[in-house]
């Protein structure tokens, strides 16, 4: 059993040594443990640390592409050096290494192919009240949109199995933790989720540049989620909204005409309710497009999975990595 320790980093010259520092290099259940480390299109001295403290391999990105596409490099990486469970870790040393045991345990005894570490939300005193807040509503809608009980959905701390790691795919480039979830409970994959504690925090957050980007980037998220993830109950709430309306108003404009006979005073309620009616009608339509194509996103998923799986066979294969 081979375990891959994979660290998306970009630019954390400062950190890293302190973050390679804590982990594991045996661990219970596994013959091998190995570290890689994802240069995210670094410009300081990230990748010399790195070796200068025992990284194994360093996959190279030309420039910097953001955490969510530095997160699937990683992980086809490992896949193709062999790994048969890939640990996510942050390069700010954000969590705490001795908890990887626990979080690899579930794998270990077949218990699940998702492992996400929960971060005690409440008592981490370098989270504002806003982020906080919306840490939580974003778990919230990851549990209703993948039928999962994840507590922190946002927590990049997670480990996940070999056949796992191939059915993932990462269309946000903000971040790949909420997505993945949702990807994992929509293919019936075993998701579990233990506690994990938290280092003191040794710079700010970069996906967190200030709390108005935050928040509008959260909500363009969760909208996105919804959208691509459960796209005909999406859709379908807004054409129902819509169309009520338009029937409300539709009333409104009968009840003037017909019992007060005033209609000509309302004629401005007829046509909002007409052109509500339209959009209603329209989104409705656009809810069964969105389903069809969701349907026919799931078989190409398939596909690239049996593809992946072909691909990334147990025989080591030749690559790039340093």
């Amino acid at each position: 059993m081979k375990l891959f320790i994979q660290i998306p980093c970009y630019n954390e010259e400062q950190t890293l040594k302190t973050t390679l520092s804590e982990l594991p290099r045996e661990l219970e259940g596994f013959d091998i443990v190995e570290w890689l480390v994802v240069d995210d299109g670094c410009t300081d001295r990230t990748i010399e640390v790195a070796k200068a403290n025992g990284v194994d391999h360093v996959l190279r990105l030309t420039r910097n592409q953001g955490l969510a596409r530095a997160f699937v490099a990683g992980l086809n990486a490992c896949l193709k050096l062999g790994a048969d469970v890939i640990v996510n870790f942050d390069g700010d040393n954000q969590y705490r290494a001795k908890d990887i045991p626990a979080l690899v345990e579930p794998i270990l005894h077949g218990k699940a192919d998702l492992v996400v570490g929960a971060r005690p939300i409440g008592e981490i005193s370098h989270f504002s009240p806003v982020k906080k807040i919306l840490q939580k509503i974003g778990s919230w809608v990851v549990r209703q949109a993948s039928k999962t009980d994840v507590p922190d959905a946002p927590s990049g701390f997670r480990a996940l199995s070999r056949e796992a790691a191939m059915k993932m795919n990462v269309f946000n480039e903000y971040t790949y933790t909420l997505e993945t979830i949702i990807q994992a409970g929509q293919k019936n994959m075993a998701i579990t989720s233990v506690p994990v504690g938290v280092n003191d925090d040794l710079r700010p957050s970069r996906l967190v540049k200030s709390i108005p980007s935050y928040i509008w980037r959260s909500v363009g998220t969760i909208v996105r989620i919804f959208a691509v993830y459960r796209p005909f109950r999406f859709f379908m709430t807004i054409g129902i909204i819509l169309f009520g309306l338009g029937f409300l108003l539709g009333l409104r404009f009968l009840y003037y005409y017909f019992i007060t006979d005033s209609g000509v005073g309302h004629v401005q309620s007829l046509i909002l309710a007409a052109v509500l009616l339209g959009m209603g009608f329209q989104t409705t339509l656009v809810a069964f497009l969105a389903d069809l194509l969701a349907v026919n996103r799931k078989l190409m998923e398939d596909v690239q999975f049996r593809v992946r799986k072909s691909e990334n066979g147990k025989n080591e294969e030749k690559t790039s990595l340093e």
